[in-house]
C-alpha cells in the first residue's frame, strides 16, 4: 500500500527525517510512537508532501508520489487530518463535509457520500445544520475525520486524533478508527500518545526518535519489548 525508502525531509534547512524507511499493508492500522520532537509528524507530513523531501522516495501502491502535489495525492486515495484546528468554524457540519469533495463535480455523488457518512456517523446527521465550533472535543475529531473520508481514501493519516479529549472520548475515537478499516477497508497509519489502548486494536508500531525508525514489529510483540520503556524514559542509546 504504502513504501518509503530512505526518505530525508525537513523545513528548509533544516532535517528532521534521516534515512526512514516504512511499509504499510492493506488494511491494517499502524502507529507512530515516540517522545516528542521525534518526527512523527513531520513523517506525516511528508507523505502528504508538505515539507521539503531532499532524497528518498515514498511509492503508493505502484506509483512514485515523492514529488505528488497533495490535490494530486487526494485524487489518488490518501487523506491527512491534522492535528488542532482541524475544522471550518464558522461552517455548518455539513458544509464541512463538503469541503472533503471540492474536488468533486457530480452532485449526485457528493450527496451520496454525504449521505454515507450521516449513515456511518449518525451524531453528524444531528448535528449538520449546527456551525463546527459548537461541538463537542470527539465530535469535532470526528467531523475532520468524516471530512476525510468524503473522497474515500485508501489510506488515511491521522495526527494525534485523540489530542485533549477525555478517556471515554479517546476510547470512542478509537472504536471509530477499527470501524474505519474494517467498513471501508482503509489502510491507517496514526501518530497518538495515548499508546496503551491504541496498542490493543492497531496491527504494527513504528518506534522514532530524533528522525529516524529504530524499532517496528506487530504491536502485541512491540508491547513485550523493553525498547518501549528505554525511548520513552530517554535512555535509548
Amino acid at each position: 500500500m504504502l513504501k518509503i525508502q530512505k526518505l530525508n525531509a525537513g523545513y528548509n534547512e533544516l532535517q528532521i527525517l534521516s534515512d526512514v524507511s516504512l511499509e504499510l499493508k492493506p488494511e491494517t492500522i499502524s502507529i507512530l510512537m515516540g517522545p516528542n520532537g521525534a518526527g512523527k509528524s513531520t513523517l506525516l507530513k511528508s507523505i502528504f508532501n508538505l515539507t521539503e523531501i531532499t532524497s528518498g522516495t515514498i511509492e503508493f501502491g505502484e506509483t512514485n508520489i515523492t514529488t505528488w502535489p497533495a490535490h494530486k495525492l487526494l485524487k489518488l486515495g490518501i487523506a491527512y487530518v491534522a492535528q488542532n484546528k482541524i475544522n471550518f468554524a464558522g461552517l455548518t457540519v455539513k458544509d464541512n463535509l463538503l469541503m472533503g469533495v471540492n474536488h468533486i463535480r457530480d452532485a449526485k455523488l457528493i450527496q451520496k457520500l454525504i449521505e454515507e457518512m450521516y449513515h456511518h456517523f449518525p451524531v453528524l446527521k444531528e448535528k449538520q445544520n449546527e456551525y463546527a465550533f459548537t461541538l463537542s472535543g470527539g465530535q469535532q475529531q470526528l467531523l475532520a475525520i468524516a471530512r476525510a473520508l468524503m473522497s474515500s481514501p485508501k489510506l488515511l493519516l491521522l495526527d494525534e486524533p485523540t489530542l485533549g479529549l477525555s478517556p471515554k472520548l479517546v476510547k470512542e475515537i478509537f472504536d471509530h478508527i477499527v470501524y474505519i478499516r474494517n467498513t471501508f477497508k482503509t489502510t491507517i497509519l496514526v501518530v497518538e500518545h495515548n499508546l496503551k489502548s491504541l496498542m490493543d486494536i492497531a496491527d504494527c508500531g513504528y518506534v522514532m526518535i530524533e528522525g529516524k525508525i529504530v524499532a517496528h514489529n506487530t504491536c502485541a510483540s512491540l508491547k513485550q519489548d523493553k525498547i518501549m520503556e528505554k525511548v520513552f524514559s530517554g535512555t535509548f542509546e
